[in-house]
């Protein structure tokens, strides 16, 4: 028996109150302003509780231990997690999960285990791969690896498949550095590594990323936008709120439109991902989903910067910290040019058939 749309509204609403037990809804800034530029940069036991709420296995199938669940619930919970900030890297652990081996996996989602996707490689873009797997070991260069240092383990992207690398296996070089936000990633250089080798690919889970990445962003900006609301309220100019002055209210009125775009753009894509099993479809609503996001939550950072005037870009500032995460995660998982790109490559034939007739 189909599910009914009220049953599936009704599931995705008690996910976002389940988060509210870890992620208040204005987010808990003085935790993330602790965890930055640390390592790990967040917090195992915030990651237990994670794992106590069933998040990292939301993408498993039940019959490997998960909850079964799509993307229309998993974009949600992300929607939560941005407007929080939250640092866990539950997105790159979970979306890749399904991929894992049976022992690893139910590590992964009793919390005492974390994999993190190492699939970029200097100078070629995703999915092209240089690294090898050979027989059980791994020779190959990845680099942006979110969390890198925390990672127990990586599932590596290499041409001939995914292979699981511990992260303190012989023939490993870690190199890590900061981000943007206070987070960290790594470089990874592979020389021989003793791998596991596992079935599947990563390009699937690439495209579940980017689009949980996109709800990310929209939770961001969401809550970013109302910082900046409540802020032009309150601060005045020549004795009167600077909320009064017209064209602040029509800038204002811009990013409400964009945010609203982008939320049906969202909802429509992350159902669309659920409804269809042809790549093509899904792909085309990750990418259209992704470049929205993207450009929406940028445009909100910059003009809440400016709505603060010079303390916005002050560290001290709320504002600083969601244009941070914004500017961090704008281009993982795809950039927005390549996003577009990919979607009108994709619907190159729609539109010469519509041309034609």
């Amino acid at each position: 028996m189909a599910e009914s749309t009220a049953d599936r509204q009704e599931r995705i609403s008690l996910i976002r109150q389940s988060a509210a037990a870890i992620v208040p809804r204005a987010g808990d800034l003085a935790r993330v302003r602790t965890l930055r530029f640390t390592k790990p940069g967040f917090d195992r036991e915030i990651w237990k509780q994670m794992a106590l709420q069933g998040w990292p296995g939301l993408l498993v199938p039940e019959s490997q231990g998960g909850s079964g669940l799509g993307m229309q619930e998993f974009c949600a919970l992300c929607e939560e997690l941005g407007a929080g900030l939250v640092p866990e890297p539950l997105i790159a652990a979970a979306t890749l999960a399904p991929l894992l081996p049976e022992a690893e996996l139910a590590r992964v989602l009793s919390g005492d285990l974390i994999v993190l996707p190492a699939f970029r490689e200097p100078g070629i873009a995703f999915p092209e791969n240089r690294t090898k797997i050979s027989g059980s070991a791994v020779t190959g260069t990845k680099t942006l690896v979110p969390f890198a240092g925390a990672a127990d383990a990586y599932l590596v992207a290499t041409e001939n498949g995914l292979a699981l690398v511990w992260r303190d296996a012989k023939g490993l070089a870690l190199n890590l550095f900061d981000g943007r936000d206070g987070g960290n990633f790594g470089n990874i250089e592979f020389n021989q590594a003793p791998a596991k080798a596992c079935l599947g690919s990563y390009d699937a889970a690439f495209d579940q990323s980017a689009l949980a990445i996109a709800a990310y962003l929209f939770g961001a900006a969401q809550r970013l936008f109302e910082i900046a609301l409540d802020y032009i309220k309150v601060r005045k100019q020549f004795g009167r709120p600077i909320g009064s002055f017209q064209t602040l209210q029509h800038r204002a009125v811009d990013l409400k439109i964009q945010l609203e775009l982008t939320r049906a753009v969202l909802n429509e894509c992350s159902e669309l991902f659920d409804g269809s099993a042809d790549l093509s479809t899904r792909q085309t609503a990750v990418s259209r989903a992704k470049a929205r996001a993207s450009d929406a939550a940028m445009l909100v950072a910059k003009e809440s910067t400016q709505f603060h005037g010079a303390m916005g870009i002050t560290d001290e500032a709320d504002v600083g910290l969601y244009s941070r995460k914004i500017l961090t995660l704008y281009n993982q998982y795809g950039t927005a040019a390549w996003h577009r790109s990919r979607y009108f490559s994709l619907n190159k034939p729609a539109r010469a058939a519509a041309g034609a007739s």
